[in-house]
């Protein structure tokens, strides 16, 4: 079978229409065991992947599941996986701490790749579990929110830009310190997440950047956003301001920067500069 995105989208769909309903529920915040990914499972991230699961078993698929509860997990054949390379990168429930507490951003993220690294990733889906809107991409041809194309911003710092600023926990202060020269040049910064949906943000110009520089941020939450930023002409890159070049692994974590192309020079500039000065110290 082939693996179109009108097949991801029927998983992000079906994922929906289980999990939109106990959204913010004490059913939804049950607590099973670790997941792959370090997480406690909730009731609804197993009720999410299990949908999905059994969802690509019944297609009759070949393929490497990367997901966060279940870990790296083949579906059907494992040679003829480990042969086509083919692979689907999932969170099935990316903001679950917002999903159980009833906060209305929260999100399935799906990615479909050919491929071990990055830019092998092919299609990507992520809906939003409050709205049912569909954030979707194909390589090589744009970026959707629904049926209608989206674009990144082109804001520059002369006008009002808005920035996601997601900070390792313990080191905020050091942080900001440290990427003032960055930070400053906001006029405003959120912190919402759902980094799948907050990647969609940037994607149709609601915010016009994303910094995450936690280190052990995840590739299953990043992989579908990826490419629908790269496809709405955003930019995405590494905290040194070089090309993200990952593996597709349960294993792979990285912090990233995204931006419009507007901000992308100013930020890789600023990136540079502030790591030489880290390693002079």
């Amino acid at each position: 079978m082939e693996i179109t995105i009108d097949f991801l989208k029927d998983i992000a769909l079906a994922i929906y229409d289980k999990c939109h309903p106990i959204l913010g529920t004490e059913k939804a915040a049950e607590k099973y065991q670790r997941g792959a990914g370090g997480d406690i499972s909730r009731y609804i991230d197993v009720l999410a992947e299990d949908i999905l699961i059994n969802l690509l078993e019944n297609a009759n698929l070949n393929v490497l599941l990367i997901s966060e509860e279940v870990g790296e997990k083949y579906i059907g054949d494992k040679e003829k996986a480990k042969k086509t390379q083919q692979k689907i990168i999932v969170d099935p429930i990316d903001g679950s701490n917002n999903a159980i507490r009833g906060i209305p951003y929260c999100s399935v993220s799906i990615a479909y790749a050919i491929g071990n690294s990055l830019d092998d990733i092919l299609k990507a889906v992520i809906i939003d579990l409050s709205t049912k809107d569909i954030f979707w991409a194909e390589k090589d041809n744009g970026a959707y929110l629904n049926d209608k194309r989206i674009n990144v911003s082109e804001r520059d710092f002369s006008q009002n830009c808005f920035v996601e600023l997601n900070l390792p926990l313990r080191k905020v202060l050091d942080e900001m310190k440290k990427f003032n020269l960055i930070i400053k040049k906001f006029q405003r910064i959120r912190v919402m997440g759902s980094t799948a949906l907050s990647m969609c943000q940037l994607a149709k110009g609601g915010i016009d950047a994303f910094i995450d520089f936690v280190e052990n941020s995840r590739l299953v939450d990043l992989a579908a956003g990826i490419l629908i930023i790269k496809e709405a002409g955003g930019k995405i890159f590494s905290k040194e301001g070089e090309e993200l070049d990952e593996m597709l692994s349960i294993n792979t974590r990285f912090p990233f920067v995204a931006s419009n192309a507007e901000l992308e020079p100013y930020l890789k500039e600023k990136l540079v500069q502030i790591n030489l000065k880290s390693q002079e110290k």
